[in-house]
């Protein structure tokens, strides 16, 4: 038998036809709103223009505010109590997109917390990922790998801004001059 190369399947377009499967009762809110220790984490989807994209989804993934990773199933199931660190939110026709969650922690000694985000979004063949950092680890920041391989102006666009109202500002800029830098995975071409 001959040795071949296999090749993957090209990726499709993944919308805005998906929207109404995806989204479900209380998709956003890791943890209720009114819950001690919730915080809002919210933002903006925009193109290469800088024009807001209204029908993306972004999904988050997170450890809990002591950086446990939860190991709970459920997440399409909200029962007010459990944290499954996963949520999902379709943004609005603005672009914007609304989590209630909380500020992971460290899931080791020293190391930098964060949120990995997933965005689908119209035009993309494949989804994105990215993360959000907290602003507040300046020392832990500043010895993260993946921020260090970064030139600054890139770093700071994964760096969260706290604003002052105690939520979390996060925007989203698909191209551009201020590109979100975008993370690839093995096996995860284009």
């Amino acid at each position: 038998m001959p040795d071949h190369k296999l090749t993957a399947t090209p990726g499709q377009t993944v919308g805005p036809f998906y929207g109404y499967a995806l989204p479900w009762p209380g998709d956003n809110e890791l943890v209720p709103p009114a819950k001690a220790g919730a915080v809002q984490l919210h933002g903006y989807v925009y193109d290469g223009a800088g024009t807001p994209v209204p029908d993306a989804i972004l999904e988050i993934w997170q450890p809990d505010e002591n950086g446990v990773v939860s190991r709970e199933s459920g997440s399409l199931r909200r029962d007010g109590f459990t944290f499954t660190g996963f949520g999902r939110n379709e943004v609005d026709p603005q672009g914007r997109f609304v989590f209630s969650t909380v500020d992971p922690g460290p899931t080791e000694a020293g190391k930098a917390p964060f949120i990995s985000v997933v965005i689908f979004a119209r035009g993309l063949l494949n989804r994105l990922f990215t993360r959000i950092y907290l602003p507040e680890s300046t020392e832990t920041l500043a010895a993260d790998p993946l921020l260090s391989s970064l030139e600054p102006a890139e770093r700071n666009r994964l760096i969260a801004t706290r604003e002052a109202d105690g939520s979390l500002r996060f925007d989203i800029r698909l191209q551009g001059e201020d590109e979100t830098p975008f993370l690839r995975f093995p096996g995860h071409e284009d």
